[in-house]
């Protein structure tokens, strides 16, 4: 028979093969099943493989053996041994053991996951849309693609969402409901007695069969309870996965160091038959959300569950897979590049980062930000830069600027051919929503999948010069960079050509000003810009006025990326400020959030006055009110991360003092795990936020939170000319309350001035 639908799931079944789930056009749930060979190719001398060949052919293996030709990416055609095996469940394991009793061979394509396999072979990707024909017995005999992962619009099925949170988190308290959520009902279930509950939550999963489980704390509370329970019980039935012959599967926290900070990645729980995420649990899932999260998955093919939980970094790395697969092109299993010898001189000018021109601190207006459009993998797409493209010599070949090193132009590299389409995409959403109201629910959606991409483009540029990157290499690193510097001057020069004044330059932006500046008359400097560098640029917006930050230690030194700004239309874009910080309290978040929100109000800088008296008078309440003790508890904790273990602190940081005390209170706290405490009076100084159930607000140390808050005041008023001491002097004398209080601009009566910060 013939089906139509979605592909929700695909996974390695130890009887079967693989397993595809499909959601049909009709409504229904379908699992079928489909045959995937899976082939390792082995390079070396004709005497050891030779070894390798009489080797495998004695194995108790499906295993048909061949030589074949192959291009690698740096050493060209080579001669292969190809071992395919018939069935992928124990393909890996088989591998690794082979790879230990002949370390001496180049093994290539040799630990690909089995849905990237799938997805390259079948041209698909979670939640394509396809038509398969299917025999008597469930076995998949063709698979066509109905779209592409580069469709603007895909059609979507409708997929049945159930979403579980507890009632407190569990770090704090121990939880004693579970609310079950869809669209239409919400179902609440009580935890005690815990085999009670298994029993009414496998019932309400039989009952509404949902494709995704969107939990909270799902990876690292929930479902290790639920198995803990059930092995101590020796219960079996319960399983949330929908695949019947398999249960859910569980990977181990682990702290990782990577970007030069360290990470935490918790327990994980992945179930079969449908998606489980972890919204606490979950990467990048704060900035992009499911809709990033299913963009992701359809251009790179890594499966939703896996996107969900890993950097963006993964999805660069299954999408090169996945177009090596395409293109068979050899996959090694280790990367082989070094890096070339260099001398200091060289190192000094192909070592340099991106280009930053320090900006003009103070308060400007009439200034337009211009960003280019993904710049670095532009650069890699339109210079054709990719790990065997640079340093290869031919006749028709370029220079990157500074290096004095060749790009052969003869061929077009396989970065530029595996990002391209990634770039598109990205434009046109970015165009598609440029033509959108933003009240227009496409517009929300839209920019969250363009978030979800902007990602992958991202760590792009870190990956091809990442050490263990099987596409990556060094030089190629060097020389993006190197074009983003060129293309960068090039466009601050395009921009003093027309008559702008450049206030600072930051990677891959600039902004500029000048009198009476607008879209339209800003239009020859883009498109004069473009004609130089060959690289999309776009309008990110006119700021109304915006204000560059000094240091902190010395007001006379800019500092890069720290400003903060209002555009015509009233967003406001801020930039190293304590909104901007993950370990600012939710109570000075509010505070300085309120203050921009109301700075935002002014059609200019002369307003400042009229908003000033208003400024102080509340700013004086909130200060009273923590002197007062009156400010919730929960709005002083801090959030900082855990940086190393704690035995290797010399001085104790306030988050290793809080970890501290939650180790000798039984929770083992690992580095890059998030640690929450409030400052406090004790001898410590701080006091573990998930330790204490009650905190006692005398207990908080209110110096300091002031200390915290007039900094975050002081930031954003510090352009308009307040100072520290000014501002210290107008709270303790009230003297700011004669300032003068203006006029209002028409429109605004209304408002009220910090009523509520």
């Amino acid at each position: 028979m013939t089906l139509t639908g979605w592909l929700l799931d695909i996974h390695e079944h130890a009887a079967e093969g693989v397993v595809i789930w499909l959601i049909g056009t009709d409504g229904e749930r379908y699992r079928l099943r489909a045959q995937l060979p899976v082939t390792v190719y082995v390079a070396g001398s004709f005497q050891h493989l030779r070894q390798l060949w009489k080797y495998l052919s004695f194995q108790e293996l499906d295993i048909t053996l061949a030589r074949v030709t192959r291009p690698d990416l740096f050493a060209g055609n080579l001669e292969v041994l190809a071992a395919t095996l018939q069935n992928p469940v124990g393909a890996r394991t088989a591998f690794f053991k082979w790879q230990h009793d002949f370390k001496h061979l180049t093994w290539y394509d040799a630990d690909i996951p089995v849905p990237l396999r799938f997805a390259a072979l079948h041209q698909v990707f979670p939640l394509a849309k396809v038509e398969l024909v299917v025999d008597p017995n469930d076995w998949i005999k063709s698979i066509t693609p109905l779209d592409s992962p580069w469709d603007l619009e895909p059609e979507t099925p409708n997929m049945r969402t159930l979403k579980i949170h507890p009632d407190v988190d569990p770090a704090r308290a121990v939880p004693q409901v579970i609310t079950c959520q869809t669209p239409n009902k919400t179902i609440q279930l009580k935890l005690d007695p815990l085999r009670q509950f298994l029993v009414n939550f496998m019932a309400v999963l039989r009952r509404e069969d949902p494709d995704i489980l969107l939990t909270q704390y799902g990876d690292t509370w929930l479902f290790p309870l639920a198995r803990e329970y059930c092995e101590e019980y020796e219960i079996d039935f319960f399983n949330p996965s929908r695949d019947p012959d398999l249960d859910m599967l569980q990977r181990e926290a682990r702290s990782y160091f990577t970007y030069g900070q360290t990470l935490y990645r918790g327990q994980q729980t992945y179930l079969f038959g449908r998606w489980h995420i972890d919204e606490c649990n979950a990467m990048m899932y704060g900035d992009y959300g499911l809709a990033g999260v299913l963009e992701q998955a359809r251009v790179t093919g890594l499966p939703v569950q896996e996107v969900a939980r890993k950097s963006p970094g993964a999805g660069i790395t299954a999408l090169q897979i996945v177009k090596a697969l395409q293109l068979n092109i050899l996959i090694p299993y280790q990367k082989q590049q070094a890096e070339t010898f260099k001398s200091a001189r060289q190192l000094i000018a192909a070592d340099r980062g991106g280009l930053v021109g320090p900006p003009i601190v103070g308060l400007h207006e009439n200034v337009a930000e211009i960003d280019f459009v993904s710049m670095y993998p532009s650069i890699m797409v339109e210079y054709n830069i990719s790990p065997e493209t640079v340093g290869a010599h031919s006749q028709n070949a370029t220079t990157i600027p500074e290096l004095d090193i060749p790009i052969d132009l003869t061929r077009e590299g396989f970065i530029p051919i595996t990002l391209r389409p990634l770039v598109q995409k990205r434009v046109r959403l970015k165009q598609r929503m440029q033509g959108l109201d933003r009240r227009d629910y496409r517009y929300g959606l839209f920019k969250t999948r363009a978030q979800g991409l902007k990602w992958l483009l991202v760590v792009c540029f870190g990956y091809l010069g990442y050490k263990n990157a099987r596409f990556g290499r060094i030089e190629s690193h060097m020389a993006v960079t190197a074009y983003g510097r060129e293309c960068l001057l090039r466009a601050k020069e395009a921009a003093e050509d027309l008559g702008y004044r450049v206030l600072y330059l930051y990677m891959d932006g600039l902004w500029v000003q000048k009198e009476g500046i607008n879209p339209v008359n800003l239009q020859p400097l883009l498109d004069e810009i473009l004609r130089r560098t060959k690289l999309p640029i776009a309008l990110e917006g006119i700021y109304r006025w915006i204000a560059f930050l000094p240091s902190r230690v010395d007001a006379r030194v800019p500092v890069a990326n720290r400003y903060f700004g209002v555009f015509d239309d009233g967003r406001i874009k801020v930039r190293g400020l304590e909104v901007r910080r993950r370990d600012t309290p939710p109570w000075i978040f509010k505070i300085q959030t309120n203050i921009l929100e109301n700075l935002a109000r002014m059609p200019d800088t002369s307003w400042f006055p009229a908003l000033l008296p208003g400024l102080i008078r509340s700013l004086d309440a909130r200060l009273a009110e923590l002197s007062a003790f009156q400010v919730p508890v929960e709005d002083l904790v801090m959030t900082q991360t855990l940086s190393r273990e704690l035995e290797s602190y010399r001085v104790p940081s306030p988050a290793a003092r809080a970890a501290i005390q939650l180790q000798r209170a039984g929770k083992n706290m690992r580095p890059g795990q998030r640690i929450r405490f409030v400052y406090t009076r004790n001898a410590v100084g701080v006091l573990a936020w998930d330790q204490h159930e009650n905190l006692s607000p005398q207990m908080i140390d209110t110096a300091r939170y002031r200390t915290l808050l007039m900094r975050a005041v002081h930031n954003v008023l510090q352009p308009f000319g307040v100072s520290e001491m000014v501002l210290e002097n107008w709270l303790n004398s009230k003297a700011g309350y004669g300032a003068p209080v203006g006029v209002l601009p028409p429109g605004n009566q209304a408002i009220p001035l910090f009523a509520e910060i």
